[in-house]
């Protein structure tokens, strides 16, 4: 990141000849930010940016969003080439570390993670206190907290080694978590995590195992889940990412961090929006339907809206939807499904928004949720896990956040301002006095 005192923006209070001086800020790659620190100290006023839309609160070396061009950049390598060459692993430790890793580096990655996936067995009790109806987010949540009880040696978030170990922990041991609280859910027993099998593999057979059968490892569906993992690893400074942030910013232990994380990404408009595509999808019925459900949609009164379309950043197609897609098929071929209804609806919803004039205008192109939901579901995974699903492949990014905030000598504690609008100070009135 760099600053030119000549390239600056200066903003001037009307009626004062009061002004300041707004320097102009240019990271590596995208438009340059105009850094207000000094805003209030010269003008006596602070900005108002509803949803931080258009305020950058870091600076940040992991990912890079175009979303005027469709593009995505784990630490400036293309999501398609990632998706296509890597695995997770491998893009978990570029993620956390800067660099793709030569082979003996990855070797000693994968084996930091796979010697971590157990749990501490008393955490199994912590299941017990849960009924069976709850929601799996709610118990990754609480028992992902819980961690910092358990694993004292890695709370000095000063302490570089112990980032390390905790970062290890978390990435191995989220998936564990969320396939157990799957199991519970369902009233199966917890399979254990078995070390002869890729992240992607141990996670499936956590999911689906049981112990009267013999475990039988499908790679078309074990490359479909690794895709998917490396899809959501990443995705910049969104809603959960900005908790675990700021979170973060006090001083809280990692575990607590990444339990803030998951606790934002449950919202249905975050994690929750491929579960929605799902529910829409039903509700439609039938492609036969699908006319009348996009005339509701162009109509502002009714209410309805078009759910794994069009993204906050992305004002172009979602490049992981386009690998989604091509995932989406491989699945559905390889499980022998031929004839899907919701996969012919969502082919002619594609069909319908490139080339209606509404959608174009609106730039409302199929993003990464619309194809995933689909996917999952044809691999057998409930609505209920999707966001759990999400959270396990998040968490790799949550700690490469996090971790690069701490390690920022200039960090401060998160603190945005508020335009207060209550009343204005008054006495306190005795309540016998009071009409």
């Amino acid at each position: 990141m760099s600053s030119d005192e000549q390239s600056s923006v200066t903003i001037t209070l009307d009626g004062t000849n009061r002004t300041s001086k707004a320097p102009l800020v240019q990271g590596t790659i995208g438009p340059a930010v105009a850094d207000i620190r000094k805003l209030y100290a010269d003008l006596g006023v602070f900005t108002f940016d509803p949803g931080f839309g258009m305020t950058a609160a870091c600076d940040s070396k992991i990912t890079y969003i175009d979303g005027d061009e469709g593009v995505l950049l784990y630490r400036g390598y293309p999501i398609e080439q990632l998706a296509e060459k890597s695995d997770f692993v491998e893009v978990s430790y570029l993620l956390l570390n800067g660099e793709l890793p030569n082979a003996k580096q990855l070797e000693e990655f994968t084996r930091g993670i796979t010697m971590h996936t157990m749990v501490h067995e008393q955490l199994r009790r912590f299941f017990d206190g849960f009924r069976r109806d709850a929601h799996p987010m709610a118990i990754l949540c609480g028992v992902v907290g819980a961690l910092s009880a358990f694993y004292h040696d890695s709370l000095d978030i000063n302490d570089a080694k112990q980032r390390e170990i905790a970062a290890f922990r978390l990435l191995a041991k989220v998936p564990t978590i969320a396939a157990m609280a799957y199991k519970y859910s369902i009233g199966q027993p917890f399979m254990y995590p078995r070390n002869d099998l890729t992240y992607a593999q141990n996670f499936l057979y956590m999911l689906n195992g049981v112990p009267s059968e013999e475990y039988k490892d499908n790679p078309i569906l074990s490359r479909a889940m690794d895709r998917i993992l490396v899809l959501h690893a990443d995705h910049e400074q969104n809603a959960s990412t900005s908790t675990v942030r700021l979170a973060g910013s006090t001083g809280a232990n990692p575990f607590a961090c990444i339990a803030a994380g998951i606790a934002a990404l449950w919202g249905p408009a975050h994690g929750g929006a491929n579960e929605a595509v799902l529910k829409m999808l039903g509700e439609i019925g039938t492609p036969e339907n699908i006319p009348a459900f996009i005339e509701k949609v162009k109509d502002k009164n009714s209410g309805v809206k078009l759910m794994g379309f069009g993204h906050r950043v992305y004002k172009n197609f979602d490049p992981r939807a386009k690998i989604m897609q091509a995932t989406c098929h491989e699945v559905l071929q390889e499980l022998g499904i031929k004839d899907e209804p919701l996969l012919d609806m969502a082919v002619e919803m594609e069909r319908i928004a490139l080339s209606d004039d509404y959608f174009i205008q609106r730039k409302l192109y199929p993003n990464v949720d619309f194809y995933s939901g689909i996917i999952l579901k044809a691999m057998g995974i409930p609505t209920h896990m999707f966001t759990v699903l999400f959270a396990v492949a998040r968490t790799v990014g949550w700690i490469s956040q996090w971790k690069e905030m701490i390690e920022d000598p200039t960090q401060r504690i998160g603190r945005p301002r508020q335009v207060y609008t209550g009343a204005a100070q008054r006495d306190f009135i005795p309540v016998s006095q009071r009409s």
